[in-house]
C-alpha cells in the first residue's frame, strides 16, 4: 500500500506531487471515514483556493455536509471543529514550507490532527480504489462558519484582559504575508495595545520573508521593534500555529523560552497538571 501522510498531513509541490485530483480523492477518503459535519479551511497561498475547492468537492460527492470556514488559521480551524462539535475538518495549507509547496492536514472531531492509524484507514481507501459516492439525492451540502469569532473569543478567554489593558503594551506583529493577519493583530487590539505590523498584506508568494520565522529572517521586525518602541514582537508562519518572539531590544528567543514561560502559566492556573515536551525542547523549559 502507498503512503499520503508525511509527519505533518499531505504536502508536495502543486501540480507535481499535490493536484487537485489527488485532494479531492483524498478528501473524498477521509469525509467518507471520518463522518458527516466536516469544517474546510484555507490559507492564503496562490493555490489553495484551487485546493480547497477540489477538497469540498470530494467531501460533496460522499455526502458530507461541509461547514466553509474560508481563509483562517489553522489553529482557529482546529479551534472551531471542536468548538462547534463537527466531525472533523480539513485545513488546506503547507505551513512553513516554501510558497510552490501545499498540503492538507486532515484534523479529527476532538480538533487534532488524526493520529496515524486513522492516516493509515484513510490511505487504505484512497488506494484502495476510493469510498462508495453518494447517490445523485444525497450529495452533500456547504454552508458557510463564523471560526474566526469564535476563535478569537477563545483566545481571549485564557488571557488576564485587565492586565494586560493596563499595562499598555506596544506590540510589533509580523504575520509573514501568512493568515496570522486575520487574527494575531486584531487580538492585541481588543487587549488594548498599540499594535505596529510589517508583512501584514496575505500574499501567498510570501514578498516579504520565508513562510518559516527564522531568527536569520526577522530583520523587518526586529527593525519595528525599534522604531516603533515596541515592548514584544512576534513573528508567525505562514498558516499562524507557530510563533516566534523579539523582546524589546531586538533580541530573537527560541520557542523552549516561550513555551516555557506558558507552561508556567498553565501550571499556576492547573496545579498537579503535567507538561510534556519533545526531547529536542533545552534545559530551559525544566
Amino acid at each position: 500500500m502507498g503512503r499520503l501522510f508525511g509527519t505533518n498531513g499531505v504536502r508536495g509541490v502543486v501540480n507535481r506531487d499535490l493536484t487537485a485530483e489527488k485532494v479531492m480523492r483524498l478528501a473524498a477518503a477521509a469525509g467518507a471515514l471520518l463522518g458527516r459535519d466536516i469544517a474546510v479551511g484555507r490559507d492564503g497561498r496562490t493555490s489553495s483556493p484551487m485546493l480547497r475547492d477540489a477538497a469540498v468537492s470530494g467531501l460533496l460527492s460522499v455526502g458530507c455536509r461541509v461547514h466553509d470556514a474560508g481563509e483562517l488559521p489553522t489553529p482557529a480551524l482546529q479551534h472551531a471543529v471542536k468548538h462547534f462539535g463537527l466531525d472533523g475538518g480539513l485545513m488546506v495549507t503547507a505551513s512553513h514550507n516554501p510558497p510552490e509547496f501545499n498540503g492538507v492536514k486532515v484534523i479529527a472531531g476532538d480538533g487534532v490532527e488524526v493520529p496515524r492509524r486513522r492516516e493509515e484507514e484513510i490511505e487504505s481507501l484512497f488506494f484502495g480504489g476510493g469510498p462508495e459516492l453518494a447517490p445523485w439525492n444525497r450529495v452533500g451540502t456547504v454552508r458557510a462558519l463564523d471560526a474566526l469569532e469564535a476563535y478569537t473569543e477563545a483566545v481571549l478567554s485564557h488571557v488576564d484582559r485587565d492586565a494586560v489593558r493596563e499595562a499598555r503594551l506596544r506590540v510589533a506583529i509580523d504575520p509573514g504575508n501568512g493568515v496570522a493577519s486575520l487574527a494575531a493583530p486584531a487580538v492585541a487590539r481588543r487587549l488594548g495595545c498599540s499594535v505596529s505590523t510589517v508583512n501584514a498584506d496575505i500574499d501567498g508568494r510570501f514578498p516579504g520573508r520565508e513562510p518559516e520565522p527564522r531568527p536569520d529572517d526577522l530583520d523587518g521586525l526586529r527593525a519595528l521593534v525599534e522604531a516603533s518602541g515596541a515592548d514584544v514582537g512576534v513573528a508567525f508562519d505562514g498558516d499562524g500555529d507557530r510563533a516566534i518572539f523579539v523582546d524589546e531590544r531586538g533580541e530573537v528567543h527560541w520557542g523552549d523560552r516561550s513555551f516555557a514561560l506558558v507552561a508556567r502559566d498553565f501550571l499556576a492556573r492547573n496545579p498537579g497538571e503535567a507538561v510534556a515536551t519533545p526531547v529536542s525542547s533545552s534545559r530551559v523549559v525544566e
